[in-house]
């Protein structure tokens, strides 16, 4: 049985505040007046916004996450950092959501999320969306396609993107399309029980079209080497990352070989009445903000 709880505390619960997603979604609700619980790991870390107040729980911890979320009617759940544990870690923060009486659970998913998925880490996220669907707590899940940003930290010092993608598409989105949904739904959640929302920009992209695009709007050369399986492997054996970790990097490449992070939905548009923004608009938004 939770404690009892401070009614004059927020029944809003946003989790990941001190990173990008979370923090939009957070700042987002704090220029709004609403008041929102922060469950964060390290308090001192915590984003100073009107209305909110910080408690500390991390996912693995079901006392402490118990106790955070007494009280809480909403929760926002962004998934954990990678990790090797992330799915007994979720599992754990969602038996003690349940166990502190959250009535609705809004989970970031991932495009396509499915137990046979491609992309090893979808897997997990399915893995979590069927726990959250077995807890009794009304759900809502946001699976989104590859972040738009992500593009950056895909182009090596040389200026090439590499990864066994062939001809595959990918219908990135960016993270302010996904936290203006959120929002949204949090607003008024039961509007969207049981609800699953696939979130992509307006346009789906080979690697070689995305590096056009870079090339294009930055004046840097950019271009895409379609490696073999193997090749991947090989080129990320360097890096000394565990097994697991290779396995999702290599994976998000033939994920998207197998087109399974094809297909452009609306749901972005229909939820918040705005078109989604496209790689080339991110990047050139970038740039105008850089020169001023």
């Amino acid at each position: 049985m939770s404690a009892p709880t401070d009614p004059d505390r927020p029944t809003l619960a946003v989790t990941g505040s001190t990173g990008w997603l979370g923090g939009l979604v957070a700042r987002d609700l704090a220029a709004r007046g609403v008041g929102q619980r922060l469950v964060v790991r390290d308090l001192r870390r915590a984003p100073d916004l009107p209305g909110a107040d910080p408690v500390q729980a991390a996912y693995g911890d079901g006392s402490a996450a118990e106790a955070a979320l007494s009280g809480v009617e909403t929760l926002f759940m962004v998934s954990a950092s990678e990790n090797e544990d992330r799915l007994r870690e979720h599992r754990t923060f969602v038996d003690a959501a349940a166990a502190a009486g959250v009535r609705h659970v809004v989970y970031v998913s991932f495009f396509g999320a499915s137990p046979d998925a491609t992309f090893t880490l979808a897997r997990d996220h399915a893995a979590t969306e069927q726990h959250l669907g077995e807890s009794g707590m009304e759900w809502t899940f946001l699976r989104d396609n590859l972040y738009l940003e992500f593009m950056d930290h895909m182009v090596g010092d040389d200026g090439v993107i590499r990864g066994p993608a062939g001809e595959g598409r990918a219908a990135v989105v960016s993270h302010a399309d996904i936290a203006r949904v959120a929002t949204t739904v949090l607003l008024d959640p039961a509007a969207h029980t049981g609800a699953t929302y696939s979130l992509t920009g307006p346009e789906a992209l080979t690697f070689a079209q995305m590096a056009e695009v870079v090339s294009d709007v930055t004046g840097r050369e950019v271009s895409f080497h379609d490696e073999t399986v193997e090749e991947a492997y090989a080129s990320r054996a360097v890096y000394g990352a565990p097994d697991w970790q290779v396995d999702a990097w290599v994976s998000t490449y033939t994920a998207v070989a197998a087109g399974e992070l094809d297909g452009v939905t609306d749901d972005v548009e229909r939820l918040t009445g705005r078109r989604p923004m496209s790689l080339r608009e991110y990047l050139e938004a970038r740039r105008a903000r850089d020169q001023t």
